[in-house]
């Protein structure tokens, strides 16, 4: 590797190459509404993940690990619901997968489509992503860091339960937004 990023349509981007994540600086999340009105956070520790940079940045390809035991609420009752078979079913399915399809780039922006795997139910996915820069650490690692969000269903990966409320409406969305913030370390 003769230098970490290059210049693409007047903007520094990421050389050519594979990158790793660092998962000490990743966060790999999402938030549902409790209610139908409160936000609810939550997270996923354990989450492996490998990016190819590709010569042209749609030639780059993205895939992940995720350990569904992992997750992390805030609420360690919420937690251990979470990892039941009403949802995630760890005992089961101990991992959610992603497998990158598309990438569609504009400058330091762009379109993530890929599949995603939970509970053995695989669907498409579209995530816009910015790629956010790059830096040396200090120990002479190369970090590209991105960020990407999306919006879900997970009625669409068998991920139903819930309770209907008295006033009307669900106890658990529908929809979760999903939100990543990430480092890349660059390994070749």
């Amino acid at each position: 590797m003769t230098t970490p990023t290059r210049t693409l349509d007047g903007i520094e981007v990421p050389a050519p190459g594979r990158c790793t994540l660092d998962p000490g600086h990743a966060e790999v999340g999402f938030v549902g509404r409790h209610f139908m009105l409160t936000k609810v956070r939550g997270r996923f520790t354990g989450v492996e993940a490998r990016v190819d940079i590709g010569r042209t940045p749609e030639e780059s390809t993205v895939e992940a690990t995720i350990d569904m035991a992992s997750v992390s609420s805030g609420s360690e009752a919420r937690d251990e619901h979470l990892r039941s078979p009403d949802f995630f079913g760890v005992e089961q399915w101990p991992t959610a997968t992603f497998r990158s399809t598309q990438i569609h780039w504009a400058g330091s922006q762009g379109t993530l489509i890929g599949d995603l795997t939970i509970r053995d139910v695989t669907r498409p996915v579209t995530l816009a992503v910015e790629y956010l820069g790059h830096t040396e650490d200090p120990w002479g690692n190369h970090r590209a860091i991105f960020a990407a969000v999306g919006q879900i269903n997970r009625e669409d990966w068998d991920l139903t339960w819930n309770m209907v409320l008295d006033s009307g409406g669900v106890l658990v969305s529908k929809d979760i937004a999903l939100e990543l913030h990430v480092e890349l370390i660059r390994t070749e």
